[in-house]
C-alpha cells in the first residue's frame, strides 16, 4: 500500500531532518539516556526495604493508615512476583518522562492562559496529540534517536503532555476576577498577579493535570517497550509474544498496582490543595469585611 501525498511529505520531513541534523539528534539523545540512566541506576541503587518504607511513609502523610497498608501489600506483591528491577526501571522512565513534560506543559499553559491567540494554537496542537495513536509517536522516535530509553521518553513526552497544558490554561482562567482586580488596585506587576495568585488559586487544576500526565505517561511508557524501553512493559510484550498468561498477568498487575499508588498520591495534592484554597476564602472576605468597616 503507497502512501499519500500527506504521507510522504510527513516522511520527506523526518527523513530531513535526520539526514542534515544527525549529529544533533546524536548528541541530544547520548545527554538525555545519560539523564535517564542515572536516575534508573539511582533508584536501583536504593535498597527494597528503604523504598518500601519510603512510600509507606509517603503514603501515611498523604492517605492514612489504610492506603499506607495498601502501599505496603502492592510493593511486596510486586516484589514477590519477581518484579521489582522491571517496576524501578519503568517508574525511572515515569518520573523522567514526567518532569519533562510538566518542564515544558506548564509554561506552555500558562502562555496559552494569557495569550488569546496562542491559546488557539496550542489548543489545535493538543487535539493532535492526544488523538493520534499512541504507537505513531514510535515511528520518527525511532528513526531519528534509534531504539531505547530516549524515543520512549520523547514519545511518551509528547504524549502525556496535553494534559498538564489544558489544565494549566484552565485553572488561571479560572480564577476569579476580583482577586485579579484586588491585585491591580494594589499596584501588582504582571509577574505578581501570576505567582501570588493565580498560580496558588489555579494549583488544584495543575495538580489534577500533573496527575493525569503520570498515569498518560505510565500507560504510553508501556508502549514504548516496543522499542526497546524496558521495564514492566517489557514483561508484558514479552507474555504476548509468548502467548503465556502467566507473564502477561503478572506484569499488567504490576502496571496496576504501581498505577493505583502514583494516582493516589499525586491525587491526594490536588485535593489538598483545593481544602486549603477553599479555606483561604471566608478569611480573605473576613479581612475584606474588617477593612471595609469604619
Amino acid at each position: 500500500m503507497n502512501s499519500s501525498f500527506i504521507g510522504l511529505a510527513a516522511e520527506h520531513a523526518v527523513n530531513f531532518l535526520f539526514l542534515h541534523f544527525r549529529g544533533g539528534f546524536d548528541a541530544f539523545s547520548a545527554a538525555l539516556d545519560a539523564v535517564v540512566k542515572l536516575l534508573q541506576d539511582g533508584l536501583a541503587a536504593v535498597p527494597f526495604v528503604v523504598m518500601l518504607v519510603g512510600f509507606m511513609a509517603i503514603a501515611l502523610w498523604r492517605k492514612g493508615v489504610v492506603f499506607a497498608a495498601f502501599v505496603g501489600i502492592a510493593i511486596m506483591t510486586i516484589h514477590y512476583m519477581g518484579l521489582w528491577a522491571q517496576t524501578v526501571s519503568t517508574l525511572a522512565l515515569v518520573i523522567a518522562a514526567t518532569f519533562f513534560s510538566l518542564l515544558v506543559g506548564i509554561p506552555l499553559g500558562i502562555w496559552g492562559a494569557r495569550n488569546g491567540r496562542a491559546e488557539v494554537v496550542l489548543r489545535s496542537l493538543l487535539d493532535f496529540m492526544q488523538t493520534m495513536p499512541a504507537f505513531v509517536y514510535l515511528i520518527p522516535a525511532v528513526i531519528l534517536f534509534g531504539l531505547g530509553r530516549v524515543p520512549a521518553v520523547l514519545a511518551t513526552i509528547v504524549f502525556a503532555m496535553p494534559p498538564v497544558v489544558r489544565l494549566t490554561t484552565l485553572g488561571i482562567r479560572q480564577v476569579r476576577e476580583e482577586l485579579m482586580e484586588a491585585g491591580r488596585s494594589f499596584g501588582s506587576t504582571d509577574a505578581q498577579l501570576l505567582w501570588k495568585i493565580q498560580l496558588p488559586n489555579a494549583l488544584p487544576s495543575i495538580m489534577a493535570g500533573v496527575n493525569q500526565t503520570i498515569m498518560m505517561a505510565l500507560s504510553m511508557v508501556v508502549v514504548a517497550s516496543m522499542i526497546g524501553a524496558g521495564g514492566l512493559g517489557e514483561y508484558v510484550l514479552s507474555g504476548i509474544q509468548r502467548l503465556d498468561i502467566g507473564i502477561g498477568f503478572e506484569g499488567g498487575l504490576g502496571v496496576v498496582l504501581l498505577a493505583i499508588i502514583l494516582d493516589r498520591l499525586t491525587e491526594s495534592f490536588g485535593v489538598k490543595s483545593r481544602k486549603k484554597s477553599k479555606a483561604r476564602l471566608p478569611k480573605r472576605a473576613a479581612r475584606e469585611t474588617a477593612a471595609a468597616q469604619p
